[in-house]
């Protein structure tokens, strides 16, 4: 088994205040990443924070909304102040909203639109300059089954998430092989975060109902995901992980 292979990185992690990016921010501080925590809620990446620094690790947090370019901006230049490099960035931060089309949420469509793409170009965007200037690096980006398997309800949800998968499989072909910059893309199943609770439309209950009685997956499984692929050694690049509860079919 490879260990601490990102002992001493420098990690950016966005949605770190809950789910998926609390779980890959702890796990990678464990491994011995230097880690910048970002997200909305401040409060929560105080605790966070605290969590990491009492196992011995570091950690600095940053209030960030990713839809705002300045915020992902600031975010990456945290890292850079910080430590004067940054070696992962973690594209996690994302919204759920199912609804049916006909429905017409057209805000919440919106909000996923500008959170789940545009989120992950513009932290992207921050980052890469650094990342070329030391020619090595990992972006890792959080799509979902949902990418790959469209369903009712999820079409717009479902598109924002090919955007990522597309974008992802874009960079990885430009920038790899030619900067020594991995890229990874990360497709989850259901699991059991808060991402439900962004669902508005009434006539989803049963769908949302459902996906609380399957036995999910935890965060800490993604974050164990995210982790081999950021240890993997440098000549292997893992490219995609698809990663579904046993239980669910499609």
């Amino acid at each position: 088994m490879i260990l601490n292979m990102i002992k001493g990185h420098v990690a950016v992690v966005t949605g770190a205040s809950s789910g998926i990016g609390h779980a890959t921010a702890l796990s990678i501080a464990k491994a011995g990443a230097k880690v910048v925590a970002g997200a909305r809620r401040k409060d929560r990446l105080e605790q966070l924070q605290k969590e990491i620094e009492k196992n011995g690790g570091e950690c600095i947090t940053v209030a960030c909304d990713v839809t705002k370019r300045n915020d992902c901006e600031d975010l990456i230049d945290a890292a850079i102040k910080k430590w004067n490099r940054l070696d992962i960035l973690v594209n996690n931060a994302g919204l759920m909203p199912l609804s049916f089309v006909k429905n017409l949420k057209i805000s919440e469509w919106e909000q996923m639109v500008d959170v789940n793409i545009k989120g992950v170009l513009y932290c992207t965007a921050a980052a890469i300059p650094h990342l070329l200037k030391q020619n090595s690096g990992h972006i890792v980006n959080i799509s979902s089954i949902a990418g790959r398997v469209v369903f009712p309800a999820g079409s717009v949800y479902c598109a924002t998430k090919y955007a990522v998968r597309a974008f992802s499989e874009g960079l990885r072909q430009e920038l790899s092989t030619r900067n020594n910059i991995r890229v990874t893309t990360i497709e989850p199943g259901v699991v059991d975060t808060e991402l439900t609770n962004t669902i508005t439309d009434k006539s989803l209950e049963a769908f949302v109902k459902s996906a609380k009685t399957m036995q999910a997956l935890k965060s800490e499984d993604i974050a164990n995901s995210i982790l081999f692929a950021l240890e993997s050694p440098s000549h292997m690049n893992v490219n995609e992980i698809t990663i579904r509860p046993t239980a669910q079919e499609r």
